[in-house]
């Protein structure tokens, strides 16, 4: 065969170990699983398109996460969420662990997490992002400002913001305002 097995090999190598970091902020990006996973698909196939033109020694899991936001932002729920802060998020997203705790602390752990979820969906999209994939995908701010295509200044600044707007958002839903 031609050159393309080895290239086709190393792509494989470097993608797959990064698919449930992709979909995990695709889904928070989407808030729909069906579109989430679509957006990965449709992210491992400009990848691998063009994976030629990826220069090895950079960071390719930030050049991933690029792909999947620019094509995310360039879909249709992209467009829409990019200019609306969405209002609900899914009950069905949180789940109850099984355990021997009682009724009432599952209760309060599943309470207690939708409310972050919510806290966090109804981030504007530039905060969210940062967030996720800071405090969620655990990325370094240079990894960050890679993946997003911006200073690393604008991420630690963003990160802040994000991070003040739930610490707030999260003290009025504890005071039940």
């Amino acid at each position: 065969m031609s050159k393309s097995n080895p290239l086709s090999d190393s792509f494989e190598a470097l993608a797959i170990p990064l698919f449930d970091s992709l979909y995990n902020f695709a889904h928070w990006l989407t808030q729909d699983r069906d579109e989430a996973e679509d957006l990965v698909q449709e992210t491992y196939a400009k990848a691998l398109k063009g994976f030629k033109s990826f220069q090895m020694g950079t960071n390719f899991r930030a050049w991933m996460f690029r792909i999947l936001k620019n094509t995310f932002l360039t879909s249709r729920t992209g467009l829409r969420i990019a200019m609306t802060v969405p209002l609900d998020v899914e009950d069905d997203e949180s789940m109850l662990s099984v355990s021997t705790e009682t009724p009432e602390t599952l209760l309060l752990e599943r309470s207690n997490q939708q409310m972050v979820q919510e806290a966090i969906a109804g981030l504007p999209l530039k905060f969210r992002e940062v967030v996720l994939l800071c405090d969620v995908e655990g990325m370094a701010y240079q990894e960050i400002a890679e993946a997003l295509a911006i200073p690393i200044g604008t991420v630690m600044s963003r990160l802040a913001r994000a991070r003040n707007a739930l610490r707030q958002d999260l003290a009025k839903r504890m005071r039940g305002v």
